[in-house]
């Protein structure tokens, strides 16, 4: 049995949510898995803490909560300083470039740094940055197909916008294929 654990985090008005939902969906209708999503975020509907969590798994999940994230999506300061030290050795810990100040080399994990608004703003609106940055975690992790992700997105993202999100999630995905084939995570 395959289990993964992946914890989303950034501020509200990032699309946090929004991020584990497709990804949900995506693995839940178009990739055969089971996946479950919690969520968090503080009172305020923007610039406050804001975290979901999804747990995917081959076989049905029995218990909706992360016990071992391994997988850490962190597009604010705030969100990296709170969820980082939770990752295991070996973790996947991915970070905002532009937005995330790191404390430590990490070098027992998996490290990659995406300039995930820096590229939504190229495709139209730093509102795209949520896509970009799934784009890039499903090229580095793995977890769930490029494809399924493109077919959970309507639904989930406005029809007017559903060509430009597919693009802000394609520029993710071949910046982290690029990513990888440069020889893994980046420090």
């Amino acid at each position: 049995m395959s289990t993964h654990e992946i914890r989303f985090s950034g501020f509200g008005g990032q699309g946090i949510i929004r991020c584990a939902l497709i990804t949900g969906k995506a693995l839940s209708l178009y990739d055969d898995k089971f996946a479950t999503m919690t969520q968090s975020f503080g009172p305020e509907a923007r610039g406050s803490a804001c975290a979901a969590q999804l747990v995917v798994s081959d076989e049905r999940v029995l218990y909706p909560y992360l016990t071992h994230p391994g997988i850490l999506l962190a597009l604010s300061q705030e969100a990296y300083d709170k969820y980082w030290s939770e990752l295991p050795k070996g973790g996947i810990l991915i970070v905002e470039q532009d937005l995330v100040k790191l404390s430590g080399e990490h070098l027992e994990l998996k490290l990659y740094r995406v300039p995930a608004t820096r590229f939504a703003e190229e495709v139209g609106n730093r509102l795209f940055t949520n896509l970009v940055a799934l784009g890039f975690l499903t090229a580095v992790t793995k977890v769930v197909s490029a494809e399924a992700m493109k077919k959970a997105l309507p639904g989930l993202v406005p029809d007017r916008f559903l060509k430009v999100n597919i693009k802000a999630f394609e520029k993710g995905y071949e910046y982290g294929l690029e990513a990888m084939n440069a020889g893994g995570a980046a420090s």
